[in-house]
Formats: structure tokens, C-alpha cells, sequence
């Protein structure tokens, strides 16, 4: 027993820090969309706070990973959980809505490093053997996040304000911040560098990317892949209140209740992973996990009713958990740490230049036909890409890459 206290004691820690991170960003996540549409009464200036994102990225991800790779990666943890606190807890305080746009700008730069620098912490911290279970339950905690965190919202809505609910994520973001500050320093002092960042070591980062692309050509298929697969149903999901209320006919209470249901499905499905990865190899928990995401997209695509519905959004909540323990296992096994912040920073560049582009098409697309077809479309080339995924991952030639061992691939 004390083995166990002693071997999960920092991964415990860091699930809790990126736990509270997570419950924080989906009361946030409410309260700022209310907050907006409170100051401002525009439909667009809600619009608006989803682009904030994916812009940022372009910009800012095509040379954080640089930055991570070279540096502290704990210490980055802890100073862009301080300035997310920070820059949150002064946004009830602007009387300007530009002045808040300008908080979102600088809170989802501190995201776009906080998240590559965990992944890679995340890599180096918790022993292969132990990462199928840590990810499995990232999962769960992700999905408890998602279900209690507008819940939460709510409760505070009513016996305080939306002020109280934001300020709520500052202070879960600085109780993270302190919990990382607990954890074990995994940067050797050898592996970074003050030399100031240039513009050719930029290019020669993107090359080492590029070159690494190449000679791991399966992992960035398996990787992309995932990520074509992130938009489709990104896609599908930016028109889920319009299909749900004109196309199905759900009345506002009956799509809650589906959100409600579909939020069950998901700490189902993270809690059931948990128990049975260490069962379950790499392959299975991808080919399982994606197939039958797809198949709940495809389900809720052809809905009727709210029953339909609900089955294809349960199912799909199930076994989220399983697709994701799996891509993410594979993801830390077979990318090599030292680069891993500069691959999930550059391809993320891509990711959401393409998911920017890609919502514009799909909302102009449901403007010009039918909203049903735009989403069994959708749905159908998910469905036929998780086929394409299951093929890939099935080769017996493959399945080094599969294993509980790390795989070094062409980084030189």
C-alpha cells in the first residue's frame, strides 16, 4: 500500500492541479459567454469570444513549442497558471469589452503554452507502464470537469453573480499553480538554455518538425488522422444547439437533459477505462474508442426524436474516454519529449488555421442546404475515417509502436 501512496503520489497531484484548471475553465467558460452577451447584448460579440482561440494559436503556437523545449517546463506551468489568474480575476473589473477581449488574447496565449509544456511534463513524469491508467483517468477527471463545472456555474449564478463565478477559475487556477509548485522539477539544468531566441533557430525548429514527420511518418498519420477527425466533429458539435432545436425538434429543457445524458456517458465511460486499460492494449482502445465515436455521431446525425438522440450522444460520451486514453498513450510513447513541445505547438499552428476555415464553410454550408445533410455528411466521413484508423493501427508490422515501451523514431 505504501508503494502505491508512494508511485501515485506526484501523478495524483498533478491530476488534482489540472482537475481544478479544468473545473475553473468550464465554470469560466459559462460565466464569460454571460457576462458578454450581458454587456454588450450581441449575439456576435458572444461569436466572437470562440474565435479568440484558435486565432491566438495561429499566432502565437508556431514558436511556443520552442520556448518549451528549451526551458523549465514546470516553471512555465506555474507562471502561466499565475497570469491566467490573474488576467481572470480582473476581467469583471473592465468597464470595456475590447479591454476584455484584450484579457481573453493574453489568457489563451498562457493557455497555448500551458497546454504542449503539460503534455510534454506529463511524458516525463509518469512512467510508461503507469501512462494508459494516468490518461484514463485524466479522461474521468476531464468528464467530471464537464459535467459539475456549469452545474456549479448555475449554483453560483444563483446565490451570487456571474463575478463570483469567474472569480472562482482565478482562484482554481492559483490552486493549481501551488500544486505544481510541489512537483518534482523533471528538467535536467543541461537540457536548457538562455541563449535568446532567433529567427533561424525558429526554421530549424520547424525542420527538426518536419524531419521528424517524415521518419515517424505512421505516428504523424495516426496523429493526424486524430486530428481531422478533432474537426469533423468539432464541426458537427458548432451546429449541435441549431440541429438539436430546428432540425429534431428539441425544446430548451430536452436539449439540457441531452447535455445532462451525454455528460453521464462521458464519467461512465472515463470511470469504466480506468478499471479495464490495463486490460486492453493501445490498438484496442483506439480501434474501439474511435469507431464508436463515430458511430454515436452518426446515430445523433440521424436523429428523429429526443431517445435517438440522447442513444447517439451517450454512446459517443462512452467511449470518448476510450479513444482518448488510447491517442494520448500513443502520442507520449512515440514522440520523443525533447521535441514534444515543438510538434504539439507546430501542429497545432495547422490545426487551427484549418478548424477556422473549416466552421466558416460548415456555417455557410447550413445556411445553403439542409442542416441534416451537412451533419450525416459529416458523420459518414468521420465513421469512414475511424475505419481508415482501425486499418492502420490492425498491421502486424506496426505493432512496435503499440507497446507499453517508448519508441524513439527519426528525430535527427
Amino acid at each position: 500500500m505504501k508503494q502505491v501512496i508512494e508511485k501515485w503520489k506526484f501523478p495524483a497531484m498533478l491530476l488534482t492541479g489540472l482537475g481544478l484548471s479544468s473545473l475553473g475553465d468550464f465554470i469560466y467558460l459559462v460565466a464569460i459567454n454571460l457576462l458578454v452577451l450581458k454587456m454588450t447584448g450581441s449575439a456576435a460579440a458572444v461569436a466572437a469570444l470562440w474565435v479568440v482561440g484558435p486565432i491566438t494559436s495561429i499566432l502565437v503556437n508556431g514558436w511556443s513549442g520552442s520556448i518549451i523545449d528549451r526551458s523549465n517546463k514546470r516553471k512555465i506551468m506555474i507562471i502561466t497558471d499565475i497570469i491566467r489568474a490573474i488576467a481572470v480575476a480582473i476581467i469583471p473589473l473592465l468597464p470595456s469589452i475590447w479591454m476584455i477581449y484584450a484579457l481573453l488574447f493574453i489568457i489563451s496565449v498562457a493557455k497555448s503554452f500551458f497546454n504542449p509544456t503539460s503534455t510534454a511534463y506529463i511524458t516525463a513524469l509518469i512512467p510508461k507502464e503507469q501512462r494508459k491508467t494516468f490518461n484514463s483517468i485524466r479522461s474521468l477527471v476531464s468528464s467530471g470537469a464537464f459535467i459539475t463545472g456549469p452545474a456549479i456555474a448555475g449554483m453560483l449564478f444563483m446565490i451570487g453573480s456571474l463575478e463570483i463565478a469567474i472569480y472562482s477559475n482565478a482562484i482554481s487556477l492559483a490552486i493549481s499553480a501551488i500544486l505544481i509548485a510541489f512537483l518534482p522539477n523533471i528538467d535536467s539544468s543541461g537540457e536548457q538554455t538562455t541563449d535568446k531566441l532567433q529567427f533561424k533557430n525558429l526554421l530549424e525548429d520547424w525542420r527538426v518538425v518536419i524531419r521528424f514527420g517524415k521518419n515517424a511518418a505512421f505516428v504523424m498519420t495516426i496523429y493526424s488522422s486524430f486530428i481531422i477527425f478533432d474537426i469533423f466533429t468539432m464541426a458537427m458539435d458548432s451546429q449541435e444547439v441549431v440541429f438539436t432545436q430546428r432540425v429534431i425538434g428539441l425544446t430548451e429543457v430536452e436539449y439540457s437533459l441531452l447535455m445532462s445524458v451525454t455528460g453521464i456517458g462521458y464519467a461512465a465511460g472515463g470511470l469504466l477505462v480506468i478499471f479495464i486499460s490495463r486490460f486492453l492494449s493501445i490498438r484496442a482502445l483506439i480501434g474501439t474508442g474511435l469507431f464508436m465515436l463515430a458511430a454515436g455521431y452518426l446515430i445523433y446525425s440521424l436523429s428523429t426524436s429526443f431517445a435517438m438522440a440522447a442513444t447517439g450522444f451517450i454512446i459517443l460520451g462512452f467511449f470518448f474516454a476510450f479513444s482518448n486514453t488510447g491517442f494520448n498513450t500513443f502520442y507520449q510513447n512515440n514522440v520523443p519529449m525533447e521535441i514534444m513541445g515543438r510538434v504539439t505547438s507546430m501542429v497545432s499552428v495547422l490545426q487551427s488555421a484549418v478548424s477556422v476555415v473549416f466552421l466558416l464553410f460548415i456555417g455557410i454550408m447550413g445556411d445553403l442546404l439542409p442542416l441534416r445533410y451537412t451533419i450525416v455528411t459529416l458523420s459518414i466521413i468521420s465513421l469512414i475515417l475511424a475505419v481508415f484508423v482501425i486499418i492502420l493501427v490492425s498491421q502486424q508490422t506496426k505493432k512496435v509502436y503499440f507497446t507499453e515501451e517508448k519508441v524513439e523514431v527519426g528525430m535527427r
